[in-house]
């Protein structure tokens, strides 16, 4: 069984950049889609970004799109989430999932991810 440990997160200003770091253990990244997904206080989980196992393709939340940026590293195990011109509004725990199903397009879906990280904070001052 895959365990998932999310790094990166932290305090930073509005409009600077983080990089999330997503690691597996007990199992290879490659066999999965790998999502990342994030919840701020008092609001329900939400998709931000996903990649495929098969062809690496992404898929992005409206919200996030032109500004994050999903990439994986089969060889070191990793997927990351490259965060640019954050905002306020983009603060979260934020989780990494893993869906061993092989898809082509990466899901949305919350429910379809078997596999989750315990998070990491990520907080956008104004």
């Amino acid at each position: 069984q895959v365990q998932l440990i999310e790094s990166g997160g932290g305090l930073v200003q509005a409009g600077d950049s983080l990089r999330l770091s997503c690691a597996a253990s007990g199992g290879t990244f490659n066999r999965y889609s790998v999502g990342w997904f994030r919840q701020a206080p008092g609001k329900d989980r939400e998709f931000v970004a996903a990649i495929s196992m098969i062809v690496s393709s992404t898929g992005y939340a409206d919200s996030v799109k032109g500004r994050f940026t999903i990439s994986r590293n089969n060889a070191k195990n990793t997927v990351s989430l490259q965060m640019n011109s954050l905002k306020p509004e983009d603060t979260a725990v934020y989780y990494c999932a893993a869906d061993k199903t092989p898809v082509v397009v990466p899901s949305s879906i919350l429910g379809e991810y078997e596999y989750w990280g315990q998070g990491t904070q990520v907080t956008v001052s104004s």
